[in-house]
């Protein structure tokens, strides 16, 4: 998708998954492509109607969670399309873990037994619950890859103070129950997420995308204790069968190693999981809606001309 050029536009920045423009002071419009990523590496095909399923998804559960703290969103004029408040972001994500998966088991795989400055229980198994969910930040990276960091090292770099910690904390884990909430009634459990945050003068708002395949990791409810029992791998609905993929194929993002080819039936295996994950989650049919670039083009203008002059 080609960029576009706003009236009372100020800045433009594109993402690996989405195109953001500044509008005036105050507004930013978040287009979400149909681009994916993993390993901090743009992969080179889009995947049909994720940007649908990212920005549906991401408005639905704002509005969800819109009680426990304030957010960014004020309107979604195009499928693809948000439009909200512009914030300060801290330059740092909240990621919360309820089970030992991913990144958090391949550190506790290779013998570690802390991660972000916090303990992790001896004897745990992959996909285990931990006693409680446990947040584990990243450094929000502008280039490169996004690295752990602990409580302690965020205040003492500046990232973010005391005070604002402990609002950042509490917002993140109440968010993460409302998560857990909303996909167990779905037959699902929330596994993993990440939360961005930004001020608007003292404020702290939420920022982003929640509890979407690119931000979160579900796995299906029904026979999780079962497969934990027998050793098996978990049933689950996440960007994670991507990343496995790549692995699987010698590719984890290091310098010389080369992205897999990616063939017509696997670009379309991920956008059936995308789907899959929507109708999951949301428990409603997806619905397509293709636009042309015009088309979006018009309806976030006409939307911004309400915002801006009322």
């Amino acid at each position: 998708m080609a960029a576009f050029k706003f009236k009372d536009q100020t800045n433009f920045y594109s993402g690996k998954v989405r195109d953001v423009y500044s509008i005036g002071n105050d507004l930013l419009v978040m287009i979400a492509s149909d681009r994916i990523s993993a390993f901090d590496v743009i992969l080179p095909r889009p995947i049909p109607f994720k940007g649908q399923v990212l920005n549906e998804i991401a408005a639905y559960m704002l509005h969800a969670c819109s009680d426990i703290c304030p957010n960014w969103l004020i309107s979604t004029p195009a499928p693809t399309a948000s439009i909200g408040k512009k914030c300060t972001p801290f330059k740092i994500e909240m990621v919360v873990r309820g089970n030992l998966t991913g990144h958090a088991w391949r550190t506790y795989q290779s013998g570690l037994r802390t991660l972000c400055g916090i303990n992790l229980p001896e004897g745990m198994k992959e996909n285990d619950f931990f006693p409680m969910p446990i947040i584990t930040p990243s450094t929000k990276a502008s280039e490169g890859h996004d690295e752990d960091i602990s409580k302690e090292e965020i205040i003492e770099q500046g990232l973010a103070n005391a005070g604002d910690w402990e609002i950042l904390e509490r917002y993140a884990l109440q968010l993460f129950e409302r998560g857990k909430q909303i996909a167990e009634k779905q037959g699902l459990i929330l596994v993993d997420t990440k939360y961005e945050f930004g001020k608007i003068e003292d404020d702290i708002i939420l920022m982003d995308e929640i509890h979407t395949p690119d931000s979160s990791r579900y796995f299906y409810a029904e026979g999780f204790e079962e497969r934990q029992a027998n050793g098996e791998k978990q049933k689950q609905l996440s960007k994670e069968f991507v990343r496995e993929w790549l692995i699987a194929n010698n590719f984890m993002g290091k310098e010389g190693q080369t992205v897999p080819e990616m063939t017509d039936e696997w670009i379309q295996t991920i956008s059936n999981r995308y789907i899959e994950l929507f109708e999951n989650i949301i428990g409603e049919k997806f619905v397509p809606k293709p636009m042309s670039e015009k088309d979006i083009f018009d309806k976030i203008n006409t939307e911004l001309e309400i915002l801006i002059h009322p």
